[in-house]
Formats: structure tokens, sequence, C-alpha cells
């Protein structure tokens, strides 16, 4: 009877030491359930992404389009009242500054409005920081003034500056990936693809290497499908971008279109060209760069060897020359 009791006994023990052990046990899942929640919905994106390797560039596309969307409007309610003081006084001026926006890119039809806009507000700034600095260190002098006029300046065209900047990159980068697309498109059109599907699948292929070549053969093929002619949109396409070699281009391909010649040959013989001048601007670079060496070796480096190497001589002969000098 006691051995029974004592075997009851026994059993409760492990029983409670069970019902312990799962109690503890679950709640300590549900902590790491609460706290790592967040850690799991993170791991879960983060294998949708590696599942899905467009879903991550979606997003942040999206993102920064609703940002860039969100700082265009602002731009376009608040720069035309700051726009007005320098609006174009003729046609021709207006359809120059047109012109260079769109060489850098800008082609939206409030990006004139947008520019001169923020001329103006540039301005304004200089005048405001550039005169308040000057009168505050210096009083109302004529050094004062005249920083104030050159910050004023300077702000001034500043934009101008930065659109030129982008224009220079844009061309570069269309002039170094021409060749590219050129022989995707030989061998699109060699493939049997008539020119609008070549031109269609090198503004797929080339939209992660060279994006601004991918978005400007995407916008002729736009402007193919709402029914403009092929030689409008290819003189459009050369016109828009101020680069001689799409210029170039253009022209061949319509007067290969006119007198139905090869197209393939033509664009075959245009992209050797363009690589036959980008390898001429690589090797005169290359014999440039020894010339433009000299002003740094002159200035930094033959200093350091001189020293290092004559130094200790004319340490020996001044210790020689002058004994006394030396605590000899």
């Amino acid at each position: 009877m006691q051995s029974l009791l004592l075997l009851a006994n026994i059993d409760s023990t492990i029983w409670v030491g069970v019902a312990a052990f799962l109690g503890i046990a679950v709640l300590a899942w549900l902590g790491m359930d609460w706290f790592t929640a967040e850690d799991q919905f993170k791991t879960e994106r983060r294998l949708d992404e590696i599942r899905n390797p467009n879903l991550r560039k979606q997003k942040e596309d999206l993102k920064g389009l609703s940002a860039s969307a969100t700082v265009t409007k602002v731009l376009e309610t608040a720069t035309p009242a700051f726009a007005k003081p320098l609006q174009p006084k003729s046609e021709q001026e207006a359809g120059k500054l047109k012109e260079r926006l769109d060489h850098a890119g800008f082609r939206a039809e409030s990006a004139p409005s947008i520019f001169l806009g923020t001329k103006f507000v540039f301005l304004i700034v200089g005048l405001v920081l550039g005169g308040g600095v000057a009168v505050a260190f210096e009083g109302f002098t004529q050094g004062a003034m005249m920083k104030l006029v050159l910050i004023a300046g300077a702000m001034f065209y500043l934009p101008d500056l930065v659109v030129k900047f982008l224009t220079s990159r844009r061309k570069e980068s269309i002039f170094l990936g021409l060749p590219d697309a050129l022989d995707l498109m030989v061998v699109c059109v060699e493939a049997g693809l008539g020119l609008d599907q070549a031109m269609r699948r090198v503004a797929t292929e080339m939209e992660h290497s060279n994006k601004v070549i991918a978005k400007e053969f995407g916008l002729s093929n736009l402007q193919l499908q709402m029914g403009s002619t092929r030689a409008e949109v290819l003189s459009e396409l050369g016109r828009r971008n101020g680069v001689d070699d799409l210029r170039a281009l253009s022209a061949i391909i319509i007067q290969a279109d006119k007198f139905g010649s090869s197209i393939a040959q033509a664009l075959r013989v245009q992209s050797d060209s363009m690589r036959t001048r980008r390898k001429q601007i690589a090797e005169e670079k290359a014999a440039k760069t020894a010339v433009q060496l000299i002003f740094p070796l002159v200035l930094f480096i033959f200093p350091g060897i001189f020293v290092v190497l004559v130094g200790p001589a004319g340490i020996t002969m001044v210790r020689e020359m002058f004994p006394a000098m030396s605590g000899g």
C-alpha cells in the first residue's frame, strides 16, 4: 500500500513537472512569436524578393515615382509665378530653351517654367544670403556689394550649370551605348524582325544596361504607335537628344528606308564607324595622359623624391663642411 502511494506521489510530481515545463514552453513560444513577428514578416518579404527579383525594384520604382511626382507637382504649382519675369521674349528663344532642356532629358510641358522659376528663386536666395552675410560682416561697403553681386550671379547661373552637366552626361551615355544598341538591332533585323519591332526589342533588352537609350527607343516606339510616320519619328529621335551620331543614324535609316537598301548593312556600317570613333577618342585621351601627368608629378611627387634622394647627402655635406654647426 505504501509503495502504491509512493508511486502515486512520484507520478503526480512528474505530471506537475511536465505541466510546468509545457506551460513555460508555451509562454516562451508566444513571447518569441510576439517579438519576432516583424522579423518573420521581413524574412517572408525577403524570400518573396528572392523568388521574384523584380519585386524589390518595382517597389523602389513606385516609391521613387511617388516622391518625384510629389516634388514635380509642388514645383509645377510654385514656379510659374516666379518664372514670369524670365519668360523668353520670342518664340525663337523659347524654342532654344525647350531644346536645351530636351537635351538634358526634361521633356515635360512645364519644364521651361520650372527651370526659369528655379533660376529666379536661386537669385533671390543668393541676394538674401549673400547680401545678409556681406552686410553683417562688412557693412554697406563697396566690397560687400561686390560680394552680393557675385554670390547672386553664381546662384542665378547654377541651374544652367546643372543642366549643362546633365546634358553632357546624357550625351556621353548615348554615345557609349549606341554601338551596342546598333549591334542588337542588326541581329534583330537579320533574324526577320521589322525595324519597329527591332527598336522595341532594343528598348526592352537595354533597360538595365543603358536606360537612356532604352527610354529614347521606347519613346520612339510610342510615337510610332500613335500614328507618326517612321521618318518623322527618326528625325525627332535625332533632334531631341543633340547627339551627332544619333542624328547620322536617323538620316542613314531614313535614306535606306526611302531607297530600299539593306537596313541591316547600313546599321552595321554605322556601328563599326562609331566603334572606330570611340576607339580613336580613347587613344587620344591616353595620349594626353602623359602630358597631363607632368603637373602632379612636378608639384607633388618630384619634391618628395628629391628630399628622399638628396636629403641624406645634403646632411652629410653640411656636417663635413660645418662641423661646429653639427655639434661635432
